[in-house]
């Protein structure tokens, strides 16, 4: 039998100054209905979430793309959109015949596809795509808030609003800025700067922190203090466990092994820490403690994750 399925293919993040580009292949069924369906920008966000909750009970498959900004950087933003598009559709099982995609067709690709101009307003299934990236995309910058929150990333999603400008302006751009982007290539901190303000502690912790989310990882807060025990530079969420994190940031090649930066005095204080983060959220779920270590200098930063450190 011929295989009938068609697919929507759209994204979400070309046009901001910071984070992902985002791509979503949906398959839907012949005659699906589903209320409301159309360009997601045309939709409010919590029209967006219910429309998400159809998508995902009615689509014969989905799936998603996500090329971050360092990648972005690397190889421009026509070349990353086009990467979550094809990272997209090799993720839907079962592949589709065909591929339709919002705007123009997809450059060396293997499932045959064409572009259609408007396509978000026209055809079903790349509406359904459009509402999956957007809404994949705002819950990745709504994460990142807790991360940077003096960028108001959960309002603004990394677009360039009057408000993300002046706090661009500010407080310079941070790990998930798009460097080449204007204006941020006007307001790259440089290392000697961020060295100087003491400020590489701080910025080790969110490339840390980063790292972790790309790793599929939930953010659930940063910097918790349990005196008189100490701190956590990171508390997130690695599937069903709490993850209690410290962040080492240093100019040296050479930070150590895991080992040598816990004896058995910080051990002890960090699970009363633990235990106290745990009790005062009223969370039972299963918890470890991993070091993360982030090196500077000798080109980008380099972090290394050890995990369960206290086994």
């Amino acid at each position: 039998m011929i295989n009938p399925f068609i697919a929507g293919v759209d994204e979400a993040g070309r046009g901001p100054l910071a984070g992902p580009v985002v791509a979503a292949a949906v398959i839907l069924p012949k005659q699906c209905e589903i209320n409301g369906l159309k360009d997601s920008k045309k939709l409010t966000e919590k029209k967006r979430e219910a429309l998400l909750q159809q998508i995902e009970t009615k689509a014969v498959a989905f799936s998603v793309g996500i090329v971050h900004e360092d990648v972005i950087e690397s190889i421009n933003i026509l070349g990353a959109t086009h990467k979550a598009m094809r990272l997209a559709l090799g993720r839907l099982s079962p592949q589709p015949v065909e591929a339709l995609i919002d705007g123009h067709a997809l450059p060396d690709q293997v499932v045959r596809n064409r572009g259609v101009i408007k396509g978000d307003q026209k055809v079903p299934a790349i509406s359904a795509a459009s509402i999956v990236a957007k809404v994949t995309r705002d819950r990745i910058m709504r994460s990142y808030d807790r991360i940077f929150p003096e960028y108001a990333f959960a309002k603004h999603k990394g677009y360039g609003t009057p408000e993300h400008l002046t706090n661009l302006k500010t407080y310079l751009a941070c790990p998930i800025h798009r460097k080449s982007f204007r204006p941020v290539s006007d307001y790259l901190p440089s290392l000697a700067q961020l060295k100087e303000e003491r400020k590489l502690g701080k910025w080790g912790e969110r490339l840390a922190a980063r790292e972790l989310m790309r790793k599929g990882y939930s953010i659930l807060g940063m910097n918790f203090s349990a005196l008189p025990y100490g701190d956590f530079d990171i508390v997130a969420m690695d599937g069903e466990t709490v993850v209690f994190a410290e962040v080492k940031s240093s100019l040296q090649e050479w930070l150590g092994d895991s080992e040598d930066q816990i004896n058995d005095n910080k051990i002890e204080k960090l699970l009363k820490s633990m235990k106290i983060y745990l009790s005062e959220k009223e969370i039972e779920s299963e918890s470890r403690f991993d070091l993360l270590t982030v090196r500077f200098g000798g080109g980008p930063p380099t972090v290394a994750h050890y995990i369960n450190c206290l086994s």
